[in-house]
């Protein structure tokens, strides 16, 4: 069984022999970044801090994903959610193209509705799953019933990008950048952005994300930290995790491209297994 997700997942490796990854790409009027593992993070999120023009992403083309797709009989790909990407359709299309040609490939094509370490979850229990020797369709099922129960929080000190790109209302982005409040969020059950709060501090902003955790319904179990280089901020959301949930299996990954140019510097995001199906 293959396992494939764009870049927005913030993975290269999976415990997993087979998983690979299709990149989405960042531009400005003078410069292109390729979400692939020559990227460097650091250089682009510097270059960006300074550059005054406009900015966007773009998703990989159905011929990208058609790539990923040889050699392979089953395949489970995830995608950045598609009310912020045209990933998932761009998959989608490969996908029927594909079936086409390969009538005997079976290719399960999941939104998730999400970006980042909600992504990772369902990749990591879709790896647990094959593990389990459990066939492809009891495999899609089970996918698809726990990605219902995971939920992403965020808090981001900037929210330029994402004004920028019409994803979130630049009057809002303007003045909580000039207050230099942190913006705390989630993704909706239509895997929009939604914004909830602000926090002034980085201890606040771990107070106002536990507080998130908590009303999700976060009981114990796996979360998920990435972070744009702030790798303090994700250490200090951990410690606060485990003093009130000494069982959770926790894990910190520094953002890929994709993500790190919505996130922008400073920027973390939690994504935690509950005990509640939401979507």
């Amino acid at each position: 069984m293959r396992i494939i997700a764009d870049s927005s997942c913030d993975l290269f490796t999976l415990d997993t022999p087979d998983f690979r990854t299709v990149p989405l790409c960042v531009y400005t009027d003078e410069r292109s970044f390729t979400d692939d593992k020559n990227l460097d993070l650091h250089e682009m999120l510097d270059y960006l801090a300074l550059y005054r023009g406009r900015s966007y992403t773009s998703c990989p083309s159905s011929e990208a994903w058609m790539k990923e797709f040889e050699g392979a009989d089953e395949i489970f790909v995830v995608t950045v959610t598609s009310s912020l990407s045209g990933s998932y359709n761009s998959a989608k299309c490969a996908a029927d193209m594909w079936r086409e040609e390969h009538p005997d490939t079976k290719i399960s094509v999941i939104d998730s509705l999400s970006t980042g370490g909600e992504e990772i979850l369902l990749l990591m229990k879709l790896a647990d799953l094959e593990r389990s020797g459990k066939t492809f369709e009891e495999i899609d099922e089970e996918i698809r019933a726990y990605q219902k129960t995971t939920r992403l929080f965020f808090s981001f000190f900037s929210l330029h990008n994402l004004s920028q790109n019409g994803r979130v209302n630049k009057a809002v982005a303007s003045m909580l950048c000039a207050l230099n409040i942190a913006v705390s969020g989630t993704a909706s059950a239509e895997g929009t952005i939604s914004v909830t709060g602000k926090a002034r501090g980085r201890r606040k902003v771990v107070k106002v994300l536990m507080e998130q955790l908590d009303n999700a319904g976060y009981k114990g179990g796996r979360v998920v930290i990435t972070h744009a280089e702030s790798e303090e901020l994700a250490d200090m959301l951990k410690e606060a995790v485990l003093e009130k949930y000494p069982s959770a299996e926790i894990s910190i990954y520094l953002t890929r491209g994709l993500c790190g140019y919505y996130m922008e510097r400073r920027g973390v995001v939690i994504s935690c297994e509950t005990d509640r199906i939401y979507q």
